[in-house]
């Protein structure tokens, strides 16, 4: 509905956005960008239709929007498996505020799939996800290369979900068949913390790559109550390493826990945060 492309200085906001028959705000190989206060609104069941997809951008903050979606309400990309690699154009620097998803089959914030760019320093808070499939979503696969790294999350607030967390390292969707089938993808430094989630059928699918295990995994202070037709495995563990403290349901034994640590989250101020919102109006003269 809305692409923008090669550009810096935008701002997006203020904004009903209704039906898009794909993604609804994509902004491409952009850089200093500021969407607030949007309401998107699609069909639960109606796919791709994503609700802002900052892809290849620099210095992005998204606050203050309600996202109603058949697919991912916040996907962050940065090209696709050869082509993403070639372009070499991260998403990085990238402020999430604020935000409330509602999506059954989707993620309330997803990293990829198409994330052979990179995806690096993104900072998530205060997040409210209601009937929404996970909180946030890794999403790669063999041929993507690059890396998802220096991810941080705290205080989010979830009611039924399938999945808290879900890391998927076998999501093998291809442009085409030219792929590099040894590129593999790094995922390290994630980091969750402060979260309760309430009507949950499983607490974390986390899946690396046998060859390419995701690591620094930390998640602390997560409460998750489960649903009164619960998953008999709560977490679903395969090829990650990580640590976690004060978690419950207990995790799994490839995350360990650790007394009194507190998962990251960064201090220091990105430069689009000190970006201020303008009221534009124009007037008609006889």
């Amino acid at each position: 509905m809305i692409e923008i492309q090669y550009s810096n200085k935008i701002q997006i906001s203020n904004l009903t956005l209704i039906n898009s028959p794909s993604w609804f705000v994509h902004p491409t190989y952009s850089s200093d960008v500021l969407i607030h206060g949007l309401t998107i609104l699609a069909p639960i069941d109606s796919p791709n239709t994503d609700g802002i997809d900052p892809d290849s951008c620099t210095n992005t903050r998204i606050e203050d929007c309600f996202v109603v979606s058949g697919d991912d309400c916040i996907a962050v990309k940065s090209g696709w498996d050869q082509y993403g690699i070639k372009f070499g154009m991260p998403t990085r620097h990238l402020i999430i505020r604020r935000l409330t998803c509602i999506s059954p089959d989707s993620a309330t914030i997803a990293l990829g799939s198409e994330m052979s760019g990179g995806i690096q320093d993104v900072r998530a808070e205060d997040i409210t996800a209601i009937n929404t499939q996970s909180g946030i979503r890794i999403k790669t696969a063999i041929g993507r290369v690059a890396y998802v790294k220096d991810i941080y999350v705290r205080r989010m607030t979830l009611t039924t979900m399938k999945w808290v967390f879900w890391m998927s390292g076998s999501y093998n969707q291809h442009p085409d068949t030219n792929f590099d089938p040894k590129a593999f993808p790094e995922i390290k430094g994630i980091n969750y913390r402060d979260i309760v989630a309430t009507n949950v059928t499983g607490a974390a699918r986390l899946e690396g790559i046998a060859q390419d295990h995701f690591t620094g995994i930390c998640i602390s202070n997560v409460t998750i109550s489960l649903s009164k037709t619960p998953k008999e495995l709560q977490w679903n563990c395969t090829n990650i390493a990580g640590v976690t403290s004060n978690v419950t349901p207990e995790p799994c034994h490839l995350l360990p826990k650790k007394e009194k640590v507190d998962c990251a989250f960064p201090e220091d101020r990105l430069p689009i945060e000190d970006v201020h919102l303008k009221t534009c109006c124009t007037t008609k003269t006889a």
